[in-house]
């Protein structure tokens, strides 16, 4: 009882120790917007708060997300790891972490912090009962016991995309403010969007949404004022990644993964020359840095796992010479792109160069702009830099001077003056795909079986033989990215021990088209593949040479028959084929509705077939 009584003390003691000692730490988390602030130079939106702020702190100009869209970047933020590590990296997936990987405020609270979420997690995990004092709509520092220090997020969406697509939220959100909407002058669009009167109100109306956030964060500044703490709290403000419409939220450019982020931090709590009111940097920072930046300005530990690092505080590690981003699976459609960003130059490669860069996606088809875009491909009407964006494949790797083209127009992959630049960038994206053991490049429907097998996506690849088995399956990845002289060397990968590997090598004989034929043999022996996925991708190869009869009946089964993520494999497959899967159609209507109890495999299925059959059919039916 005694030795209970002496432990409750020695934590009041410590607690109020650092409460007097430790800072106070406040998140202001915004949606789907790039640094369009007033700070930044952009004075369309009015931000006089964030303004403000920007000249009592530290206003960064090279921030980026490690993803173009809102649960794998928020996934990277908590655990301070790639999401392409966790397996976090599809959109509107479910991963279990390992045990060893927690989110960063479990360390946190476990150091006497109160720890806060109001209200958003969208983790992309089950988050441990242990990360937050508490996550709701009312959670709030002010909840806390007397004196003890609190790390507080408070989540705004009213900029997220929706707030530009739907007129009733948008409304709500901008109301009692004068709005830009059409006002938006044609110089300030991108130059990839169609000037149209739409788009020029959903540019206003993104403006619009970004002024009525500078109002939010008004608002928590004020709070901190009225409680007597804004000497005592480092605030930081930051956006989970870029602008909210086409080419923007879910790539990996400039417009997706550029965000601002802003740090006030007392004068108590500085630490040499950080944080002098006014100051600017370029110092290249990931937002998966901010989870270890937080534990280090909280006196906590970094956990040696994370592959963020602290940019304030003391002993900080060498400032970043690279970001890096991935885009995985966007809702219904794949498209396995990664990213490599200096201070400079934005490099790219496309590991599914023949998907198209807009293919059909269900949400934002919807939206003005993507309307109008569609529009202008139909009549001709594209100018030379939306036209970039419209045609039927995209090339293998891109490479920008963002300096000289901040809208990354410019494709510098092939020119001569740069090649240097590009094989430098190329080798630090090959090497980071094997230091970070990049699960993206397994096929979901592999990753899936295999977490559920071993416990996490995470250990597939770094358990014993993770290393060779990640560079084998990234050599075979890099061979869909090869012409027909590498076909000997895709031919052998078909019969590699690992499915993922033979699923690469599929993919790459079946992007030689016609040019196949000689793996022809070889591909129908696949259709029997153990994989459901690399049945999948054989018969796409050989659909792509030709030959539909063998393939449309592995196709239908998987797509009667198969798990949540090989049936969107093959449904995807069905409606790249167009005409040639008008045989299969009674099996795409009868897979055309939601499946009980499996909420996003009937979503996600759905959606494709739902194009597929339209094209097929003529019709014009929606679906959620």
């Amino acid at each position: 009882m005694i030795g209970r009584m002496l432990s409750i003390l020695l934590t009041l003691v410590a607690t109020h120790v650092m409460a007097a000692e430790r800072p106070n730490i406040l998140w202001l988390s915004v949606e789907d917007i790039s640094p369009h602030l007033g700070s930044y130079g952009y004075p369309n939106a009015k931000t006089p708060t964030l303004d403000t702020l920007a000249t009592e702190g530290t206003r960064y100009t090279h921030a980026y997300s490690t993803a173009g869209v809102c649960a794998p970047s928020r996934s990277a933020i908590i655990t301070g790891m790639y999401q392409t590590t966790l397996g976090t990296q599809h959109m509107r997936a479910k991963a279990k972490l390992p045990e060893h990987i927690q989110p960063f405020t479990i360390p946190l609270r476990e150091a006497g912090y109160y720890c806060t979420n109001n209200s958003k997690t969208d983790y992309q995990f089950d988050a441990p009962k242990e990360t937050w004092d508490e996550t709701s709509k009312s959670a709030h520092w002010k909840n806390r016991p007397k004196d003890q220090p609190f790390f507080a997020v408070f989540n705004y969406t009213g900029c997220h995309e929706s707030g530009i697509a739907n007129t009733e939220k948008y409304q709500t959100v901008t109301k009692g403010l004068t709005p830009i909407k059409r006002n938006v002058a044609a110089e300030s669009l991108p130059p990839y969007y169609p000037d149209t009167p739409t788009v020029r109100e959903d540019w206003g109306r993104y403006y619009d949404v970004i002024t009525a956030m500078d109002r939010w964060v008004a608002g928590h500044l004020k709070a901190l004022d009225d409680a007597g703490l804004a000497d005592d709290t480092i605030v930081i403000y930051w956006s989970d990644h870029g602008v909210g419409l086409p080419r923007a939220k879910r790539w990996l450019y400039e417009s997706g993964t550029h965000v601002p982020l802003i740090v006030r931090i007392p004068e108590k709590f500085h630490t040499g020359t950080q944080a002098i009111p006014g100051t600017v940097s370029d110092q290249l920072i990931s937002l998966m840095d901010l989870g270890p930046t937080t534990l280090n300005l909280a006196g906590v530990t970094v956990p040696a796992h994370m592959q963020g690092q602290p940019f304030l505080g003391k002993k900080l590690p060498a400032p970043r010479t690279y970001i890096y981003g991935a885009r995985d699976r966007m809702d219904e459609r794949y498209d396995i792109i990664r990213m490599v960003r200096g201070k400079r130059f934005r490099y790219i490669r496309n590991y599914e160069p023949f998907k198209p860069y807009y293919q059909y996606m269900n949400t934002p088809e919807k939206g003005e702009t993507m309307k109008a875009i569609r529009a202008a491909e139909a009549n001709g009407t594209a100018t030379p830099a939306l036209a970039l964006n419209l045609q039927p494949g995209k090339p293998m790797e891109e490479l920008y001077d963002v300096n000289a083209d901040p809208h990354e127009i410019r494709n510098l992959a092939k020119d001569p003056a740069h090649q240097k630049t590009l094989k430098r960038l190329r080798q630090a994206h090959l090497d980071w795909v094997l230091e970070t053991r990049d699960v993206g490049l397994i096929p979901e429907p592999d990753m899936a079986e295999r977490a559920e097998e071993l416990g996490s996506a995470w250990a597939i690849l770094n358990g014993e033989n993770g290393a060779a088995l990640m560079e084998r399956v990234r050599d075979a990845a890099s061979l869909a990215l090869a012409g027909p002289e590498k076909m000997p060397d895709m031919m052998a990968a078909l019969d590699d021990r690992d499915a993922a590997v033979r699923y690469w090598a599929a993919t790459a004989l079946g992007n030689q088209g016609a040019g196949a034929k000689p793996a022809h043999g070889a591909l129908v022996k696949t259709l029997d593949d153990t994989s459901a996925v690399v049945r999948v991708a054989a018969a796409r190869a050989l659909a792509r040479m030709g030959d539909v009869e063998p393939a449309l009946p592995v196709l239908t089964k998987v797509l009667d028959n198969g798990t949540q993520w090989a049936r969107v494999h093959a449904a995807i497959v069905l409606d790249e084929m167009d005409e040639a899967a008008r045989p299969a159609i009674a099996a795409m209507e009868r897979n055309k509705a939601y499946r009980k109890g499996l909420v996003a495999d009937g979503k996600y299925t759905v959606r494709v077939l739902n194009r597929a059959l339209n094209e097929l059919q003529g019709t014009n039916n929606v679906v959620k």
